[in-house]
């Protein structure tokens, strides 16, 4: 069960940000606030004095100095004194902590971040050729592009998410090669596909393509990443003459060039061979394109390592077509590799030697593969430790973060039906608290700017120092006991809020949030 609030736009503004906005007017310049590493230098710290010195000629503690000041007369600061060479810390009350955990989710944009201009985004993701299972570098696609459109999501965004089928070609024509040799009682051919899925296929009869197609949408469906559109190749192929007609080309070597060398790209592009008129790659790539920028304000490729030279081709058809290059987004995924005893295991599709995604949620469930295969920047290598991540206990990252869900989910049912009232407080706060609130209001900033950077890996990070804040919180139950206490209130409304919190982390990277474990 996920408790995480359903996608919708920002409608508020959050503390923090209402806090910011205040000690940027104080000052006369925008604030941005940092945590220190030390609560004891307060709650949170700016270095505004020190940015803005030079520009009006004071020292920056005399201006730090006065900002301080300024802070002070603000709703919820409690004290703000100068550090170093021109620091301005503030600590802040108890109520303002008290106020804040109130508004966590109480509107349902809260964790989308500030206000954005919508756009309609197309992230197209996995496309796989249909010439075998889902692989786990295809999971990682998967993953990857599927969190990066929940994010865009979340931020406001009109996001549809397609698969591209090549459902022609030299490679579709060696798999249904492979099928028909083995199904005659041959072996497949020499640049063909092997496996057991290719026997099956053999045995199943009719099209191997249709039915690969057909398996991989299971498999993408099992995996939680679930498609608007699939599009494929050869109903592209009608609108590839028009698309043709707008590039700047030419003719060379019995071929139709694109003079792609001319906008940024390292080598023009073949298009069409003039002997028959056949169209090449590109040719179904620049149509493709054109399909895409005709109905999206963006649209977002998620590739492989081997496909670093699409940027700068797709980029160049674009302005050559007459549209902005900056709406053309190729996002680049790194290898996955598997391990399990401490031995790697090598993928190849056409070999038998495949770790396919089925087989890695039979072994590790959905949840782990999941989070382990967005666990790190997409620019980044990612290893899989089958043993570890089959692990049932807390040296397991993503069971760590969904026990603190169930946990606060056990709290609550405890509590009964209190409905959400009246936050009070009946003494002071304690240091595990307000850290466990100000971990909590990072999350509209971070949703905004790992949308921004289209960076899901922060979100897992993040989901671990929540869950850290709120087991040292819950920790010691005889000094912060919940239910039953006289800061019930507001240690209730911290565990919904942590709950809410957490549930929306695991929903942006489609892991799910149990309410028990």
């Amino acid at each position: 069960m996920n408790s995480g609030p359903p996608h919708t736009r920002a409608s508020g503004v959050d503390a923090l940000t209402r806090l910011a906005a205040g000690l940027s007017e104080a000052a006369g310049a925008p604030v941005e606030l940092d945590r220190p590493n030390d609560s004891a230098h307060g709650d949170y710290a700016t270095n505004i004095a020190l940015r803005v010195a030079a520009q009006r000629g004071r020292p920056p503690r005399e201006l730090a100095a006065e900002f301080a000041e300024a802070a002070e007369g603000l709703e919820g600061v409690a004290h703000a004194e100068v550090a170093g060479p021109g620091f301005v810390n503030v600590t802040l009350t108890d109520e303002w902590y008290a106020q804040a955990v109130g508004e966590i989710f109480a509107e349902p944009g809260w964790a989308a971040g500030p206000g954005i201009d919508p756009e309609r985004v197309q992230v197209e993701l996995v496309s796989a050729n249909p010439t075998g299972p889902v692989t786990v570098g295809s999971a990682r696609n998967a993953a990857y592009g599927d969190s990066v459109a929940r994010l865009l999501e979340l931020r406001g965004h009109q996001v549809e998410r397609e698969y591209y089928f090549n459902d022609g070609g030299r490679q579709v024509d060696a798999f249904r090669a492979s099928v028909e040799a083995v199904r005659s009682g041959g072996d497949a051919p020499e640049d063909g596909y092997r496996g057991a899925y290719v026997a099956e296929l053999a045995k199943a009869g009719g099209d191997p393509v249709a039915l690969m197609m057909s398996q991989i949408r299971e498999t993408l469906e099992r995996f939680r990443v679930r498609f608007d559109s699939f599009q494929l190749e050869r109903e592209l192929e009608p609108e590839i003459p028009a698309a043709v007609a707008l590039l700047d080309t030419y003719e060379a070597e019995g071929t139709l060039w694109a003079r792609t060398s001319a906008h940024g790209d390292d080598k023009d592009r073949p298009l069409v061979r003039s002997s028959d008129g056949s169209y090449l790659y590109f040719a179904y790539d620049v149509a493709y394109l054109r399909h895409k920028l005709e109905r999206y304000d963006r649209a977002v490729y998620v590739l492989g390592a081997d496909h670093h030279g699409y940027v700068n081709r797709l980029k160049a058809a674009a302005a050559m077509m007459g549209y902005d290059p900056e709406r053309v987004e190729v996002l680049i995924y790194q290898l996955v590799h598997v391990t399990s005893g401490g031995e790697a295991t090598k993928v190849s599709k056409r070999r038998g030697d495949v770790v396919f995604l089925d087989d890695l949620i039979d072994e590790i469930g959905v949840d782990a593969a999941r989070w382990y295969l967005v666990s790190r920047g997409h620019d980044q290598t990612i290893e899989i430790d089958l043993d570890l991540a089959a692990e049932k206990s807390q040296k397991n990252p993503v069971y760590y973060v969904q026990y603190a869900h169930a946990r606060i989910a056990g709290i609550l049912r405890n509590a009964g039906e209190r409905p959400p009232g009246e936050i009070t407080l009946a003494e002071p706060l304690q240091p595990e608290e307000r850290a466990l609130v100000k971990r909590l209001l990072e999350l509209p900033r971070l949703v905004a700017e790992s949308a921004e950077r289209r960076a899901p890996h922060a979100i897992p990070t993040y989901a671990i120092r929540v869950a850290d804040d709120f087991h040292r919180f819950y920790h010691d139950r005889k000094k912060r006991k919940v239910v039953g206490s006289e800061q019930e209130s507001f240690r209730l409304a911290l565990c919904r809020a942590t709950q809410g919190v957490v549930g929306q982390s695991l929903e942006l990277i489609g892991v799910e949030a149990p309410d028990r474990m």
